[in-house]
């Protein structure tokens, strides 16, 4: 989301710059030749007496209406969506916030956890409510999965988490010929 709110947030920007300067050309327009009230480059006039003859309940009104409402949602759950998802770690002293990405927890989760023996490759996914391990390696995968479920458990108790995820461990063991380690 926070990439759609990138690409949104200049498209929208330019968007409302323009209807400014165009604004401004048609005001500047208006004091210059101020009897004519046709607008520069936009037909005020034309627009106007379409305004009066048409009434709100005529379908293609209902029609910009309901365009207009789903825009605005789209751009509201947008802009709700895109928030940071920072971990939040007990503070050392009142009034002193700290916290930490979810992609920092998610690299000592994965270090600790590609650091023992039988785990030749692992993911980690992490959020303020989970942290996901994809573990691989050899052995059998309970054990595999127990040793690294350890791991993790030992990263998060080290940490000053102000509430502590759930951890799931996924193991599956390493397929022969699978390995990219040196034969």
């Amino acid at each position: 989301m926070r990439v759609l709110l990138r690409v949104l947030a200049p498209l929208v920007s330019l968007a409302v710059a323009a209807l400014g300067v165009l604004l401004v050309v048609e005001v500047v327009a208006a004091w210059t030749s101020p009897g004519s009230g046709a607008g520069l480059l936009v037909p005020w006039r034309d627009w106007r007496t379409t305004g009066e003859t048409v009434l709100w309940t005529a379908p293609p009104v209902l029609w910009i209406a309901i365009v207009a409402v789903v825009a605005g949602v789209v751009l509201l759950a947008v802009g709700l969506l895109a928030r940071r998802h920072d971990i939040a770690l007990t503070s050392p002293s009142p009034g002193l916030t700290v916290a930490t990405a979810p992609r920092v927890l998610a690299r000592l989760v994965g270090s600790r956890v590609r650091a023992l023996d039988p785990v030749t490759a692992a993911s980690v996914t992490a959020s303020g409510r989970s942290v996901v391990v994809r573990a691989r390696g050899r052995g059998e995968p309970d054990g595999l999965r127990d040793g690294a479920r350890t791991a993790a458990a030992g990263v998060l108790d080290a940490l000053p988490l102000a509430r502590r995820p759930r951890v799931t461990v996924r193991a599956t063991p390493e397929q022969p010929g699978t390995s990219k380690g040196v034969h």
